[in-house]
Order: structure tokens, then C-alpha cells, then sequence
């Protein structure tokens, strides 16, 4: 049972050998009497203070040790320390008293340090009882050492809340000065400002780029100078942006006239005031209904009185879930009975659908239907069937998973209590829209800039994990 070889002068000993167990003292309040009971004394469960009464049940320092909660596997915060002052209990932590206070300290420590696996029981909610804590193996040191020991710690311990206090100032720094640059990227209002900053950026390209949020940054920032006309040269010679819309008018024209799709309400002018932006001369801002033939969405099988199957010939059942931002992710698959298809059949899906999630926390999220199974969609989900013929998807997929989009759609939202967004609002989304040609070029150019930024953070994985194993070696050879 002893897991390591111990120094001249240290005894493996059973945790309940060299405590004594005070946990019959405790008295558990239920949260109804602690609002009642509000006062100056600190009341402890599991993993600290969880509130302050108006009584104490101990006045000395002792070690207390979660008994109970998905803290004693996870290891979030620590599992055991010490209580000063006086204090209340309640019974989901240990509590445990010592001979001296640097024994405790020193027990503290130790149950911090090792894993406590064999020691639990139960899966759905863990637990530690008392018998199984008492069971715990010890090393334990004489009682100089003990002192030595928890000396070192706690100057270890300061050296490394120093070195995340700098660790955090450096952190708001750097993405003070990374938002700076990002932003006086996009606001430049010439091509010599943007050649300027973009300088400014590459010459210190190393030394901004290395977290993966900074990344991100830099991801969502090719997006907005990509939708913003700012990321490609314009070329004179294309055809006009105003020249693909006239093509997309009448391809609706005659489609509602052949009967393959609806009649679609006619939406007011863009005004000035609702541009977002100033774009190069040859593109247009468009309301994205113009550019489809379908914005709807889908229901839910149980109001049809449809039922989920488990068969794959069935229809595949596409929700929010599936939707991610660019990825739709079918990993987990649903089916649902194939006459769900004849009472929605508006929202059965084609290959080259946009979908979007429209409710709750993933609003915004759009991927590209891709694939040729027979599918419909949950409420969650629109479906946005485009003219593809006279634009290039892509671009209009960034479009949508740019922060300029995004901050759009939740600007738009009809019910802040449940967020969702209606088809009319979908309907009235403002897109700019580049001539073709230069749609092609963006679309090219964003997925080189975005393959050069997975290469970043697979590096910086890569660096990171160099460092930690740099850091392993480093602490096995100093307490060698």
C-alpha cells in the first residue's frame, strides 16, 4: 500500500490515527433558516464559506474536508482547508481536529496533493464517509520538517499568486493593445491607413498572436474586412453587385411565375441610416430575402403527433444541436417518422441550404446543409433556400458567422427573456453583397488567411504542451 519511499525520520500512518473526528458536532441549517439567521459568523459546507449566521459552533482553527460533491473527483478548488475564527458546519464537510496546527496544516496539504479515487463512493453524487477518509494513507514527517515544509509552500504558494497577478495584468495589456490594432483595422477609411496598421500588426505578429483567443480575434476580424470590401482588391472591370440582383429579380419572377415558389411580401428601401458600414463602389447593400426563395422553419414532431424512430431510411431530424458555427455536426443522429415530411413539407431540406439557429444561446450559429439525406428541421432551425446560382454560398456563410452578422441578428431579437429571432427579421437582414468575381476572390482569400490560423493554434497547442512537459521534467528533477 505505500506509494512511494519515504526519507529517514517520515512514518506512512491511517488518516484516523492522527486526527481527532469532530463531525458529530456539526449541525446542518436548511437555507430557509440561514435567511433567517443572517449574521456576522461564516457558515461552511463542502468547498468554503457558503454564508454568514448569527451563532458559531467552534472558535479554533481546524481542517475541514469536503465530504460530499462532484468536487471530491473534479478537484476544482481544493477539497480540504483550514477554518479560523468561529464558525458553523453544516454536515457535508469533515471536520477535524490535531494535536497541533501545523499538523493540520501539514494533513491539509497532503490530502490537497494526492488523488482521493480510491477513497469515494458513488457515482451520481460522490462521497467520502468517514471511514473511508480515516483509511487515507499519510506520510508524515517529524515535526521540524512538518514546519519546514508548510513554510515552503506558502512561499511557493505567494510566489505563484504573484506570478498570476502579472500573468493577469499582462493578459489585460495585450488584448488592450490587440483590440486596438484589430479595430483600427477595420475603421481605416483608406488603403494607406490599412497597410499602416496592418505594419503595425505584422512586425509584432509573434508576440500578439499567442493565445487562442487572440486567434479568435484575429479570425473574426478576417471575416469583417472580408464582408467590409477590405480584404481583396476591387476590380474595376467586374459586373456590378446592381447587375446580379437584377438577374436574381427576375429568376424569382419566373419561378413564383411556374409555381415553384411563393409570392414574397416586398420590403422597404434600405435607408442610409441602416448601413452599417461604407462599401467599395460596385457593391450593393441587399435585404436577404431578396436574395432567396425560401425563409422558414421548421416544427416540433410532437406537435404534429409525429414519433422519433431509430431507423435511417426514416427522416433525419436536424436541431440546433447539429448546428454549429460553418460545421453542421451529425455525430449524434435523430429520425423521425417520414409523414412528418408530408405536414412540413415546406421545411424539408435541400442540398446547399443555409441553416441558421434562431433561438436561445446559439442564435447566430449557421452552417451549410451538405449532404443528400432526406431531412427536416426542428423550430430552432430556419432554413434559408438562396438564388446559389448568383452568388457564391461561402461568402454569404461568412457573412453570416461574422461578428458584424451576429451583432445584427441579437440586435434583432423579438423577446429577450427567451431569445429567438422571427422569419420577418430574418427576412430584413442587410447583406453586402459584392460582384461575383470579387465574392470568388474573398472566399479564396479567407480560407488561406483562416488555414494559416489553424496552423497558429496547432502550433500553440504544440507549444504548450512542449512547455508543460518542459515544466514536468523541471519539478520531477527538483524534488528528485
Amino acid at each position: 500500500e505505500k506509494p512511494f519511499t519515504l526519507p529517514t525520520g517520515w512514518e506512512f500512518v491511517r488518516f484516523g490515527n492522527v486526527i481527532f473526528n469532530r463531525d458529530a458536532e456539526r449541525v446542518p441549517l436548511s437555507v430557509g433558516e440561514r435567511k433567517v439567521r443572517q449574521g456576522q459568523f461564516d457558515y461552511y459546507g463542502a468547498s468554503g464559506v457558503i454564508d454568514s449566521i448569527d451563532d458559531y459552533l467552534f472558535d479554533k482553527p481546524l481542517l475541514l474536508i469536503g465530504e460530499d460533491g462532484a468536487n471530491l473527483i473534479n478537484r476544482s478548488i481544493p477539497i480540504a482547508f483550514m477554518a479560523y475564527g468561529k464558525y458553523w458546519v453544516n454536515n457535508h464537510a469533515h471536520v477535524l481536529d490535531g494535536l497541533t496546527e501545523e499538523l493540520l496544516l501539514y494533513i491539509c496539504l497532503h490530502v490537497n496533493a494526492i488523488s482521493l479515487e480510491a477513497y469515494i463512493t458513488g457515482t451520481a453524487q460522490p462521497k467520502m464517509n468517514q471511514a473511508k477518509m480515516n483509511s487515507i494513507i499519510l506520510a508524515i514527517p517529524p515535526l521540524p520538517e512538518q514546519h519546514r515544509i508548510v513554510a515552503k509552500v506558502d512561499e511557493f504558494m505567494a510566489l505563484c499568486d504573484q506570478l498570476e497577478q502579472q500573468q493577469a495584468t499582462s493578459n489585460v495589456t495585450h488584448q488592450a493593445l490587440l483590440q486596438t490594432l484589430l479595430g483600427a483595422l477595420t475603421r481605416s477609411a483608406d488603403h494607406q491607413t490599412f497597410t499602416i496598421t496592418w505594419e503595425q500588426i505584422a512586425n509584432h505578429f509573434d508576440l500578439l498572436f499567442t493565445t487562442e483567443q487572440a486567434i479568435d480575434q484575429l479570425q473574426q476580424t478576417i471575416l469583417q474586412l472580408a464582408v467590409m470590401g477590405k480584404l481583396v482588391p476591387q476590380n474595376p472591370e467586374d459586373e456590378p453587385a446592381s447587375v446580379l440582383l437584377e438577374k436574381i429579380a427576375k429568376e424569382k419572377a419566373r419561378l413564383f411565375k411556374e409555381g415553384k415558389i411563393k409570392k414574397q411580401k416586398k420590403l422597404p428601401e434600405i435607408t442610409e441610416e441602416e448601413k452599417p458600414f461604407d462599401v467599395p463602389s460596385g457593391w450593393n447593400f441587399v435585404r436577404l430575402l431578396d436574395l432567396s426563395k425560401l425563409i422558414t422553419k421548421g416544427s416540433s414532431p410532437k406537435w404534429q403527433g409525429v414519433a422519433y424512430t431509430e431507423d435511417p431510411y426514416d427522416v433525419l431530424f436536424v436541431t440546433s444541436e447539429n448546428v454549429g458555427s460553418y460545421v453542421l455536426n451529425l455525430e449524434r443522429k435523430k429520425y423521425v417518422e417520414r409523414k412528418f415530411n408530408e405536414v412540413e413539407p415546406r421545411s424539408i431540406l435541400k442540398k446547399g441550404d443555409f441553416l441558421m439557429n434562431i433561438v436561445g444561446a446559439s442564435i447566430g450559429r449557421t452552417a451549410i446543409y451538405n449532404i443528400d439525406s432526406l431531412a427536416n428541421i426542428n423550430q430552432a432551425v430556419c432554413l434559408i433556400r438562396g438564388v446559389t446560382q448568383f452568388f457564391d454560398s461561402q461568402y454569404l456563410l461568412h457573412f453570416f458567422n461574422s461578428e458584424i452578422c451576429v451583432s445584427y441578428m441579437f440586435d434583432k431579437q423579438v423577446d429577450n427573456a427567451r431569445a429567438n429571432l422571427s422569419m420577418g427579421n430574418i427576412g430584413k437582414f442587410i447583406i453586402p453583397l459584392p460582384p461575383l468575381p470579387e465574392q470568388h476572390r474573398i472566399v479564396a482569400k479567407v480560407d488561406e488567411l483562416m488555414a494559416l490560423c489553424d496552423q497558429l493554434k496547432t502550433r500553440l497547442y504544440e507549444n504548450q504542451a512542449t512547455k508543460l512537459q518542459l515544466a514536468d521534467i523541471i519539478v520531477r528533477q527538483a524534488v528528485a
